[in-house]
């Protein structure tokens, strides 16, 4: 039953992604169709073990990615990288022989990043990279080659949780290394996928598992403690759990039933004043302090530190700002990115250089870079590059090239050359 849903889906989707022509390809030419599914997720969750290698995650990894303090630790991850400044270049070292040719392949790369597909920007298909990376440790998206010199590529992204391994990979470029495997579906209906049709980007990647490892699992149960106490103060701050008792000495069955229904009837929930008369005077019973302690709300902050540590972050950046002065938050904020952000966007600027400029195109004399990885404050970068710009370290096209500018012309750079040198 699931592999039949799974062949109408497949089929359902190559009929409205693969057939329809694309604007700018030659005559003839048929845009490229899109092998893996789009929403795998649909289906039954019950998967059965075979010889691809899923990987073990968690099913509440993706509710858990929801909550205010994981969504706080995402998206100050993933908004950073996404909005960030790029460009593609030539490789260090490497000579380009015509430079005709090689302002095409630069003009081409950049088409095919913009407009990936026929839906997604560049932001739009690497947030749900990012986000899947931090989730479960693990990114994909597919790569198919058009064979067109303006686009030569498109790119979607995959969902990287229905990815399975094959264990019996040879290395070789034409033998398959992925393949998408949906719940409850056998191995033999699984769309297997070369390793230059897939991008997998893993985070913490380790010797003994081809998985990798994603900050939301290191703080899988201390996102699970989170919950449970932020559950419990919800509920003891809405007085749904009762932490105190009234004490009759001496009352019979009869009184102790009566005071109950007349609580319930006319004092419980009305505001009014409640007056008893009784031979002896009632005693109140706490069971806690009655303070926001009864809260935990020390415990709350511990567990929000935990999360941090998890993703790399200060706890200024999950809100927690009690321990922060002017001194030290500036401090803070560059830990964070050197720390989480710089690494995750240069591990996939490599992802995008070395799969898909070098494998799917094949243009490996071509690179991606992030311009915003190296850069200290504006001011600062701005004072170093003129520094070296005067002392002939830099040239006016490199200086341009580390903004994201193209080289001016030659008049224009021995204009630019000479006023520096004069002043």
């Amino acid at each position: 039953m699931h592999v039949k849903v799974a062949e109408h889906l497949r089929e359902m989707w190559r009929q409205a992604t693969g057939g329809e022509r694309r604007v700018g390809l030659e005559a003839g030419a048929m845009q490229p169709e899109r092998k893996t599914l789009a929403l795998p997720s649909i289906l039954s969750p019950v998967a059965f073990p075979a010889r691809l290698l899923p990987k073990p995650t968690p099913m509440n990894l993706r509710r858990f990615a929801e909550t205010p303090v994981v969504r706080r630790a995402i998206n100050v991850i993933k908004d950073r990288i996404a909005a960030m400044d790029w460009q593609v270049r030539v490789r260090r070292g490497a000579v380009p022989s015509d430079a005709v040719e090689v302002a095409g392949r630069l003009k081409a790369l950049r088409r095919t990043l913009e407009e990936p597909n026929a839906s997604d920007s560049f932001r739009t298909l690497i947030e749900q990279v990012i986000e899947d990376a931090l989730t479960g440790g693990f990114g994909a998206i597919e790569m198919e080659a058009t064979g067109d010199a303006e686009q030569p590529a498109q790119l979607w992204a995959v969902d990287g949780a229905s990815i399975r391994f094959n264990p019996k990979w040879d290395g070789q470029a034409d033998s398959p290394r992925y393949a998408q495997a949906l719940a409850g579906q056998l191995d033999s209906s699984a769309i297997e996928l070369r390793d230059d049709q897939l991008m997998y980007i893993r985070m913490n990647p380790r010797s003994f598992t081809p998985f990798g490892l994603g900050p939301l699992e290191v703080a899988f149960e201390t996102v699970n403690e989170f919950l449970s106490a932020h559950r419990f103060a919800g509920k003891l701050a809405a007085n749904t759990v009762a932490q105190y008792a009234l004490w009759l000495n001496e009352a019979t069955p009869a009184q102790h039933d009566r005071l109950i229904r007349w609580w319930q009837d006319e004092i419980e929930g009305t505001g009014r004043v409640p007056l008893l008369s009784t031979e002896q005077k009632p005693e109140v019973l706490r069971f806690a302090q009655g303070t926001d302690a009864d809260l935990r709300l020390a415990w709350q902050q511990f567990l929000i530190r935990m999360v941090a540590n998890a993703f790399g972050l200060p706890p200024l950046l999950l809100g927690l700002e009690g321990d922060v002065n002017r001194s030290t938050a500036s401090e803070l904020a560059d830990e964070a990115f050197r720390g989480a952000i710089q690494p995750l966007a240069q591990l996939l600027a490599g992802h995008i250089t070395r799969d898909l400029f070098a494998k799917c195109i094949g243009w490996r004399e071509f690179e991606f870079i992030f311009n915003d990885l190296n850069a200290r404050d504006e001011e600062t970068e701005l004072a170093v590059q003129v520094q070296l710009l005067k002392a002939g370290v830099y040239t006016v096209d490199e200086v341009r090239a580390m903004r994201g500018l193209g080289p001016l012309s030659k008049s224009g750079t021995a204009q630019l050359s000479g006023e520096a040198q004069a002043e």
